[in-house]
């Protein structure tokens, strides 16, 4: 009887052990995934300008390097970059990544954004048809198109005429019109002028620049703009560049510029992150008309903060499962390791401690029968015969608890000399002292 009861209360021992490790690996797993989200979106979304900007085509092409990793990259087009700005604020919209110009938010506009660099620059052409726009004053009575509302060209065109004192519609006729519509009507002789914001990439801006009819015009007071707008920057388009057999532009012609940032939102994976890091290192990092190889991405701060994985990105490159595994390989392999580490940290402790936990409860049934027995010496010595038959009953329950008690074969040494005491005890009630005496010189 006493073997099983230890084989059971080894059993309800070993459940409670499995049960508690069982409980806190659940916890401690729940805890890793919903702090340190490991896995990252099979999915994510990117707001992108009208087609035919040089926005749209680089976003496809960022999709393409995206989806040999697995990740699909769903494109959704906006009015431009305003827009774009705030479908990424909003956490509704599934948005989490666009390329923005400079000069439309900032850091506290745009608080839960993070940029991951800067790309490429985006020049606010000016072009015009039938005349050379030489100052502002030239503009007066035109009828311009500053891009759709929503979009960054609408933004910094208005701001910048503005401050020239093209404010209202009384000193000209601004329209909102796309860029493609804006060229399908300057080429047709419907608008006197359009301002675009794009990359020299751009179709667009290549028909423009080599239409006969259209001049393209230069700023010119552009270094007055760049120390009035610091996130600008002066560009010279060289003569003959778009067309060397027509001389396509006849002079070098003054730019303004913007520089477009890959900016997404702080909650967007880690693991995202560095993959869209790495397609635009693949994208941008050639050599173009006005910039060297290699010079973007760049980890420039303008508007908004420069991410902590974008730093650690141009510092050191990828992570290193990222450098020498597959992508979603080194997602799992990420995963165990992040699961691991919190396993190993709450079951080595459990395992390390709970033998001496279990031996602490083990020895505290015992010592709280001892100290029971305890008491009742102290009682039989303050009056050894007033109560002697209460005496011997409470020592008859203690002894049956005792032995009802159920321990491990390692404990059941303490056990034995707790009975023994017990019988010391009930001896010295029961018989004359001197035998008692003998009785302890025994022991």
């Amino acid at each position: 009887m006493a073997i099983q009861n230890h084989r059971n209360a080894t059993r309800r021992y070993l459940v409670i052990t499995l049960i508690a490790l069982v409980v806190l690996t659940g916890v401690v797993t729940w805890l890793t995934f919903d702090l340190f989200r490991p896995t990252p979106p099979r999915s994510v979304t990117m707001a992108i300008d009208p087609e035919g900007g040089f926005n749209a085509i680089v976003a496809k092409r960022y999709r393409e390097l995206l989806a040999r990793d697995g990740i699909e990259l769903k494109l959704v087009p906006s009015a431009g970059a305003v827009e774009s700005v705030a479908r990424l604020q909003d956490p509704n919209s599934n948005v989490s990544i666009a390329i923005i110009p400079s000069g439309i938010t900032d850091e506290h506009k745009s608080p839960d954004l993070i940029s991951l660099g800067t790309l490429f620059y985006e020049p606010l052409w000016s072009f015009s048809r039938g005349r050379v726009l030489r100052s502002h004053e030239d503009l007066t009575g035109l009828r311009i198109s500053i891009g759709p509302e929503g979009s960054g060209s609408h933004v910094l065109s208005t701001e910048f005429l503005a401050r020239v004192g093209i404010i209202n519609h009384k000193s000209a006729t601004l329209l909102s019109l796309s860029t493609q519509d804006s060229a399908a009507r300057l080429l047709g002789g419907e608008i006197d002028a359009a301002i675009v914001l794009d990359a020299w990439e751009t179709p667009v801006v290549h028909e423009l620049l080599t239409a006969k009819d259209v001049n393209l015009d230069g700023v010119p007071r552009a270094d007055a703009f760049v120390a009035l707008y610091p996130f600008l920057h002066k560009l010279t388009l060289p003569a003959g560049v778009a067309d060397m057999k027509e001389n396509r532009p006849p002079n070098d012609v003054m730019l303004l510029a913007t520089k477009a940032s890959l900016v997404v939102r702080r909650d967007l994976h880690p693991a995202i992150q560095y993959r869209l890091l790495e397609a635009a290192s693949q994208v941008h990092s050639v050599a173009g008309l006005f910039h060297a190889a290699g010079q973007f991405p760049a980890p420039e701060v303008i508007d908004l903060p420069l991410g902590t994985h974008a730093r650690q990105f141009y510092k050191t490159g990828p992570p290193f499962l990222q450098r020498h595994l597959p992508f979603w390989l080194a997602v799992l392999v990420q995963q165990l390791l992040v699961l691991l580490v919190p396993m190993v940290g709450v079951i080595y402790p459990l395992l390390r401690f709970s033998p001496a936990v279990y031996s602490w409860l083990q020895h505290r049934r015992i010592y709280k029968l001892y100290s029971e027995l305890m008491v009742l010496e102290g009682e039989m010595a303050s009056s050894p015969l007033d109560h002697t038959q209460n005496y011997i009953e409470r020592l008859d329950q203690l002894e049956e608890r005792a032995s009802r008690l159920s321990l491990p074969i390692a404990f059941q040494p303490l056990l034995y000399a707790l009975r023994l005491h017990v019988g010391v005890v009930r001896q010295r009630i029961e018989k004359p002292p001197e035998q008692v005496q003998e009785m302890h010189q025994r022991l």
